[in-house]
């Protein structure tokens, strides 16, 4: 257990820790993905369509996004004709599908995202890279039940 002193440090505070390394985290893709005109959050969404059209909740899911923070974030997307947001069989439904010129957006920044990618790497080196990548699912593997509303 931590020191309760520690504790009313804001640098100990597990919150303050996680967004501080996620903007540098991010600041480092965003500089990568400008080159392609999309910042890491639309690459995001448009990888994950990449694959198969998937209904707005799956995608939000998927995303660990709030639904209404991912209609807000798909409404560029969908301005700029790179996926479009169509209703489903149930009318409530609404399906989100990568368009030809969204599948083309991202072969261009997968390059760029690959270079964010390699960075990372360089600068972390490959170990101590593979430990934060199994630290990290390890976390979300036990905070998952907060997000299902099993948690306490």
């Amino acid at each position: 257990m931590l020191d309760p002193a520690l504790l009313a440090i804001p640098q100990a505070c597990t919150f303050f820790q996680l967004r501080k390394l996620a903007r540098t985290v991010s600041r480092l893709y965003d500089r990568h993905l400008s080159a392609s005109g999309l910042k890491t959050t639309q690459f995001s969404v448009l990888v994950h369509v990449h694959v198969q059209a998937l209904p707005m909740m799956q995608l939000a899911s998927l995303l660990g996004a709030e639904r209404t923070t991912l209609t807000r974030n798909l409404k560029p997307l969908a301005d700029a004709g790179w996926l479009t947001v169509t209703p489903g069989d149930d009318p409530r439904q609404r399906i989100v599908t990568i368009t030809e010129a969204g599948r083309d957006k991202v072969r261009h920044a997968r390059r760029a995202w690959r270079a964010a990618q390699d960075e990372m790497a360089s600068l972390m080196g490959a170990d101590a890279l593979l430990a934060l990548h199994g630290d990290l699912a390890l976390a979300q593997s036990k905070l998952d039940s907060l997000e299902n509303g099993d948690g306490a």
